[in-house]
């Protein structure tokens, strides 16, 4: 997700690589019949970008995971959530 999201900016002249784009996965399990499942993932970005990079970053963020192939792979069996932060 982080390279889909990340080339995704690049492609529209918004520098994602050498640090600036950062990936937070947080991961929530419950039990079925005594077996761990992963039910849902969080993933928070944090992109260092200029303040008016952001109506770009919100358009990219809205439509990047129909693309990515581990969002379309994981989507049918866990919930994945994602976010991000411009700093």
């Amino acid at each position: 997700m982080l390279g889909t999201f990340g080339g995704a900016l690049e492609a529209r002249t918004i520098e994602a690589s050498g640090g600036k784009l950062i990936a937070e996965v947080r991961g929530e399990v419950e039990s079925e019949g005594g077996v761990l499942m992963i039910r849902r993932v969080y993933v928070k970005f944090r992109l260092q970008a200029p303040a008016d990079a952001q109506p770009v970053v919100e358009r990219v963020h809205r439509i990047y995971a129909e693309k990515c192939p581990v969002y379309r792979t994981l989507r049918p069996a866990l919930e994945i959530h994602s976010t991000y932060e411009l700093v």
